[in-house]
This record gives structure tokens, C-alpha cells and sequence, in this order.
């Protein structure tokens, strides 16, 4: 009996011991799984912090992106306001001052340059390039309803605006920054290239805007110098060395007093013509 509740013990202890070593065994597993378990919510934890962190940046690279294509989106329509005030300014020249308007325009060219992400910016310098455009033709405009210069109406007609600035760049050039032009097929009915009223204006045909730049010269000299005549004539149709130098005849003198001015044509003359033809410029006759 003894010995069977011995063995029976020893059993119960070994059937106990072995109890406890299972559960020493599941502790540490638990113990493990545990720490498996904060290892891996610390690593969830952090991936949800990197996960938004993606997020935002994702967001902000989205929005960057949406933001620089809007830029881009508007640049076209910003190109072509650049294309028309560059016409504009161009048609303006010799015109009306567009310093500063191109000074404004390299301004806004440059904000456009440098904006990356506002369309707004873009939006408000294709507006901006816009009303210059307007501005500069509204003063082109102006300026040339103030060529007209003598009766007759507009200043130009077939020659166009370019071919009139042509004309009226020679006679400055000449000396008759104050005179009156403007076209007119009217000079010899039509077979004069171009002639001057006794009222103080010059008008021209419309073909010799396209003459090269010395004879151009020298026809508004020419014209020039018949305005010149006009300012004197009773005394220069009485001038007895008007008559013997000249033989009482307009055009030849018009001619020595455009080598007077520096503008020779065809028709040349000698040192004495040249010097009593330099005095009708000053109003002096002889």
C-alpha cells in the first residue's frame, strides 16, 4: 500500500511538475506573444504615422501639381497678348512714346516667368499685357487722327499709316517738322509726285512713300522749299536776279535750294545760284 501511494505521488508530483513546466511554458509564450504584440502595435503606430505623413505629402505634391499645370494651362493666352502688344508696339513706332508701356510689359513678362503655382498671378498679367494693347492703339489712334493736315480729310489713304510716317519722316528730316502733309493724287492731276499749297502744306502721291530714302529726301527739300517761296513771293516774282538766275522759274530754284539743304537731285547748279537760292531760306530775296 505504501509503496503504491508513493508511486502514486511521485506521479501526482511528476504530472504537477510537469503542469507547472507547461505553464512556465505558456507564460513565456505569452509573454512573448505580448511583447510581439507592442512590438508590432509601436510598428502599426509608426506606419500609421508614415502613412500620413505620405498623405500629406501626396496632398501637397497633388495640389502643387494641380497648381503648376493651372500656370501652365494660362501661359498660351498670356503668349498671345504678349504677340499682340509687340505688333502694337511696333506699329507704334515713330508714333506715339511706349517706353513705358514696355517697361510695364517686361515687368509682367518677368512676374509670369517666375510664378510657379498661382494662376491668379498669370491671369492678372494677360489682363494687365491686354489693356496695354488697347492703350497703345488707342494712342496710335489719336495720333493719327491729329495727322490731318489740310483740307481733304485723313492725312493718308492708299499710302496706308506706314507709308505716310515714311513721308512725314523725310520732311522732318529736311527741316519741315511744322509743315503740313498729307496725301493727295490731286498734285498736276496726278502727275506730280508731289507739290506744296500756298496755304503752308505739302501733299504727296501715294507711290513715293515706296522711293528710296535720297530721293524721298530730296522731294520733300524740294516741296520744302516751294513753302519758302510761297513766304516770299511778291519780292522773289520782282527780283530782277531771280529772273537772270534762275529765269523766273520755281522748280529750278527749288532744286538749288534743296543743295543748299544737303538734298541734290537731278539738276544741279553753280556757286552763285547756290548762294542767292541759301537766302530764301532765311527769307531774304536778293
Amino acid at each position: 500500500m505504501r509503496r503504491v501511494l508513493a508511486v502514486t505521488l511521485a506521479a501526482s508530483v511528476l504530472l504537477i511538475a510537469g503542469m507547472i513546466g507547461r505553464a512556465d511554458a505558456l507564460e513565456q509564450e505569452r509573454t512573448t506573444a505580448v511583447a510581439q504584440l507592442v512590438a508590432l502595435n509601436g510598428q502599426y503606430r509608426d506606419a500609421g504615422q508614415r502613412t500620413d505623413y505620405l498623405d500629406g505629402a501626396l496632398d501637397h505634391a497633388e495640389q502643387e501639381t494641380a497648381d503648376r499645370a493651372a500656370v501652365l494651362a494660362l501661359r498660351p493666352a498670356f503668349l498671345t497678348e504678349v504677340h499682340a502688344l509687340t505688333a502694337a508696339l511696333e506699329g507704334a513706332q515713330g508714333r506715339v512714346d511706349t517706353a513705358a508701356h514696355r517697361a510695364a510689359a517686361l515687368s509682367a513678362q518677368q512676374t509670369v516667368v517666375a510664378e510657379k503655382e498661382n494662376p491668379d498671378t498669370v491671369t492678372a498679367a494677360t489682363a494687365t499685357l491686354h489693356a496695354l494693347t488697347e492703350k497703345v492703339g488707342t494712342e496710335v489712334a489719336s495720333w493719327q487722327a491729329a495727322q490731318t493736315s489740310g483740307p481733304g480729310g485723313p492725312a493718308w489713304a492708299s499710302s496706308g499709316p506706314d507709308g505716310y510716317a515714311r513721308v512725314r519722316a523725310a520732311l522732318d528730316l529736311v527741316g519741315g517738322g511744322g509743315v503740313g502733309l498729307y496725301e493727295s493724287s490731286s498734285c498736276a492731276g496726278g502727275n506730280a509726285p508731289a507739290c506744296a499749297n500756298s496755304n503752308g502744306y505739302i501733299k504727296y502721291r501715294a507711290d513715293i512713300a515706296n522711293w528710296s530714302a535720297d530721293r524721298l529726301n530730296w522731294a520733300m527739300a524740294h516741296e520744302l522749299a516751294h513753302i519758302y517761296q510761297f513766304r516770299v513771293w511778291g519780292a522773289l516774282t520782282s527780283s530782277g536776279a531771280y529772273g537772270t538766275l534762275f529765269g523766273g522759274d520755281p522748280e529750278f530754284l527749288a532744286n538749288c535750294m534743296a543743295v543748299v539743304r544737303g538734298y541734290p537731285g537731278s539738276v544741279g547748279c553753280n556757286g552763285d545760284q547756290q548762294a542767292w537760292a541759301s537766302a530764301i531760306w532765311v527769307g531774304s530775296v536778293r
